[in-house]
């Protein structure tokens, strides 16, 4: 038995997200997981490093699965590429030590939400990035963002019902940029909640708005109560960026 590790990139617009799902062959491990079944004949496990939802896209996803072949890596690559739809690409196959799991040994995540403030957003990229269509105040979204480094309790940012799981996450990079008529919402984490990465850019969003105060998240965090913070953005202007796991591995 061997472990490969899968670097992936895919546009998430036509998917219903990462995860199987029984009443749907339109998620990404699906497709993952019907070519890979046709490479090896026989039925293949795929575990992401995390479930991205409908409609949000990846540069940097990582995957593994485990399988009895003689393949190489780089036989594994050149098939993968060859038979995925044109919006799934593999950026590089590894095999790794069977201990390996994409999850698990996760040490930090990074995402971008991008927005666009004009009227209509480019063509090309239209299908990722959010058109907002109107002026943001960037400085006071920088300032409510760096309210979000270091470890909290980000319940007021998630969109799952309060379970035994821990809500706290330890948030390393949360930074606002511009350029031209695009605005991009970077953040690295140890992990995020279910929505989090949207719901705190509907958040930062109606800083920019002028609809809350910059100074408003740390009484949202404090306060751990979803209804208190702002809206889920759409899942369109959602990017994971890359995955990082300690090096000894």
């Amino acid at each position: 038995m061997r472990n490969f590790k899968l670097t992936m990139e895919y546009e998430g617009t036509r998917y219903q997200g990462w995860q199987r799902l029984g009443n749907t062959e339109q998620t990404i491990t699906g497709k993952l997981e019907a070519v890979l079944e046709r490479m090896l004949g026989r039925s293949i496990e795929v575990h992401g490093s995390g479930r991205t939802d409908a409609g949000v896209h990846a540069l940097g996803q990582v995957a593994h699965f485990k399988a009895d072949t003689d393949m190489s890596a780089e036989e594994i690559f050149t098939y993968l590429n060859r038979y995925l739809p044109m919006d799934i690409r593999i950026l590089s196959v590894q095999e790794m030590p069977l201990r390996f799991h994409s999850r698990l040994h996760a040490v930090s995540k990074t995402y971008c939400y991008r927005l666009y403030l004009g009227e209509k957003p480019p063509v090309f990229e239209r299908n990722t990035l959010w058109c907002i269509g109107h002026e943001l105040d960037l400085e006071a979204m920088e300032r409510g963002a760096a309210d979000c480094l270091g470890a909290h309790d980000f319940q007021s940012f998630c969109a799952a019902k309060r379970g035994k799981k821990s809500t706290v996450r330890t948030i390393y990079e949360c930074s606002v940029s511009s350029q031209g008529d695009l605005v991009t919402l970077r953040v690295s984490g140890n992990g995020f909640l279910y929505h989090m990465v949207r719901i705190l850019a509907g958040t930062l969003v109606e800083i920019g708005e002028g609809v809350r105060s910059a100074d408003s998240v740390p009484g949202l965090l404090q306060a751990k109560d979803r209804t208190l913070a702002g809206p889920t953005l759409p899942s369109c202007g959602l990017t994971l960026m890359e995955v990082r796991y300690p090096e000894s591995l």
